[in-house]
């Protein structure tokens, strides 16, 4: 088998964890990053399943982690993506805490995932500080910047701990988070176009991760 191939089934499981940004609140199912990413590594002929999706707007960390408790599911996956932490930031829960809770997940991940860090990915939490939202409610852009590299500094440290894979789109959400093509009607949530712009980040880390590389 060459390199490129990919040592997968044809009914490889993806589960997908979350929040509003995996859920993609105001965008069809088809227009989320999870979604537009299985239909990617499909295009590569890596052979994997539209996403389980375990997510809701607003979730912070234990909430996901209870919501994982009720869907109960049943691995192995070949895939498991984690992104959280904004509702946390955003209510003002302690960096602390997001850290403990932030591990916590990602070991349940990693569970759902045979333990194999090489079929876990996370994305770091975008700045929602630079959409028209966040100016029409007054928030300084400076902290809330400032609040989500702390969050994803311990994020990222954690996955490095754990050999995941970090996938960083946060500069490209404030490179783009204004622009009203990269939003839906609400001003904060993201569209399918800029969904587009974190998946095609994430997919060629994805396609490594679901390749074999033992593969001679």
């Amino acid at each position: 088998m060459g390199s490129s191939e990919p040592a997968m089934a044809s009914s490889a499981r993806y589960l997908a964890l979350g929040d509003s940004y995996t859920i993609g609140e105001g965008v069809p199912a088809e227009g989320t990053w999870p979604f537009q990413l299985a239909a990617a590594l499909r295009a590569r002929g890596i052979a994997l399943a539209d996403p389980q999706v375990i997510a809701t707007t607003g979730w912070t960390t234990d909430e996901l982690a209870a919501a994982i408790d009720a869907a109960a599911p049943r691995g192995p996956y070949a895939l498991a993506s984690l992104l959280i932490g904004v509702n946390n930031q955003y209510r003002g829960r302690p960096l602390a805490e997001y850290r403990q809770q932030f591990e916590q997940l990602l070991q349940r991940a990693l569970a759902l995932a045979a333990e194999d860090p090489r079929r876990v990915l996370v994305l770091s939490i975008p700045d929602w500080g630079v959409t028209p939202y966040a100016a029409a409610h007054g928030r300084d852009t400076a902290v809330v910047a400032r609040e989500i590299d702390d969050f994803n500094a311990a994020a990222r440290a954690c996955c490095g701990d754990y050999g995941v894979a970090f996938v960083d789109i946060t500069p490209a959400s404030r490179a783009h988070g204004a622009e009203a093509a990269m939003l839906v009607d609400d001003g904060l949530h993201p569209s399918a176009a800029m969904y587009r712009l974190w998946m095609e980040q994430a997919l060629p880390v994805a396609a490594d991760l679901l390749t074999d590389p033992t593969a001679a």
